[in-house]
């Protein structure tokens, strides 16, 4: 088991961002030396990320990179420096309808980003690398929940069609080098110390100051939201579940989203229930004790109006079930919310 490694070191990319954060910090409460790379791009409000990335210096393991993961030969030197048994792949560009306006940005950060970080590995190979691809790469499927053995070849922006196209390459070094490789589906995560243009941290701002919520779809949407704890846990679950060429895997059969010609293994992570948008917004007004004034809007460009997860394989492999409901979370994030803007 990896966690009972003598030393234990693990790269988390993108370590000042969201998930990056909260999965770095579980690590150093267990006592790796984590190093954390993260360029802290201005997407998004920088000082999030260096308050997020404060907190994780005060711990004397943890190390900050600011680099760009897609320049040449960075963490090909990171990688023969440190020698991390783990590695899980954060960073990326994220955003579906950042994508239609700035696909280039996708393209630098998301796929040339990994290659980077395959041909590292493939020189200096950790015990496990975790990346992370999403819920959007199944695209125009409509049957649900999706499985991993789904097929998924129509993606709908270009933001889900780089995060696809991660999941091949990925899948092609396992296959070549042997390199053992997890790939998570994240589906709709949210929660304290958030992404300020996901649609839960607009809606709070907009309704703690008056304004209207833009509401796509005419509100006829549907979401299976993820707590950023379950998910994490869900995370930290697989790392010790390294995979294997299983002989037993037919050709032409992924059983449960398993290679059988790599150790390759991709793997859903979410609540396993599709929840409409309306009553997430319902439970938000309860929690702030504000009523949302709403702005109904036709669907946007790149949007998939459902997503739900199967998360039958991350319980098998992990016996780990993803449970917070959508209530006891978001009163969770407007508490944090309040005590970080002091609103």
């Amino acid at each position: 088991m990896l966690s009972n490694l003598d030393k234990k070191v693990i790269l988390v990319t993108g370590a000042a961002g969201f998930i990056g954060f909260h999965i770095s910090k579980l690590f150093l409460t267990e006592g790796w030396r984590v190093i954390g790379l993260d360029c802290l791009t201005d997407y998004y409000d920088i000082s999030l990320k260096k308050n997020r990335e404060a907190l994780l210096l005060d711990n004397a393991n943890y190390v900050s990179i600011h680099e760009r993961l897609e320049e040449p030969s960075i963490l090909l030197k990171l990688f023969k420096r440190e020698r991390p048994e783990v590695v899980i792949h954060l960073a990326a560009q994220a955003g579906v309808r950042h994508s239609i306006e700035n696909p280039r940005t996708f393209l630098e950060s998301n796929i040339i980003g990994t290659f980077e970080l395959l041909e590292a590995a493939r020189a200096y190979p950790p015990q496990h690398m975790l990346l992370a691809s999403t819920s959007s790469a199944y695209g125009g499927n409509v049957a649900m929940p999706y499985k991993e053995s789904d097929k998924s070849d129509h993606q709908m922006s270009f933001y889900a069609a780089t995060k696809k196209s991660t999941e091949n390459m990925a899948h092609s070094y396992s296959h070549l080098f042997s390199l053992p490789i997890t790939m998570f589906r994240f589906f709709t995560v949210y929660g304290p110390w958030g992404r300020p243009d996901m649609a839960l941290f607009k809606f709070t701002h907009a309704m703690l100051n008056g304004k209207k919520i833009d509401v796509y779809n005419n509100g006829d949407m549907y979401r299976d939201f993820t707590y950023i704890d379950d998910l994490i846990m869900g995370m930290r679950s697989l790392v010790d579940v390294v995979p294997f060429v299983d002989k037993n895997v037919k050709k032409l059969d992924y059983l449960n989203g398993e290679s059988p010609v790599a150790p390759f293994r991709l793997v859903n992570i979410g609540n396993s229930k599709t929840e409409k948008l309306t009553d997430l917004i319902g439970s938000l007004e309860k929690s702030l004790g504000v009523k949302a004034s709403k702005n109904f809007m036709p669907m946007q460009a790149g949007d998939m109006k459902s997503t739900w997860a199967d998360t039958k394989l991350l319980k098998e492999l992990t016996n780990y079930q993803p449970k917070t409901s959508i209530s006891v979370g978001i009163s969770k994030f407007v508490t944090w919310y309040r005590q970080y803007y002091n609103v």
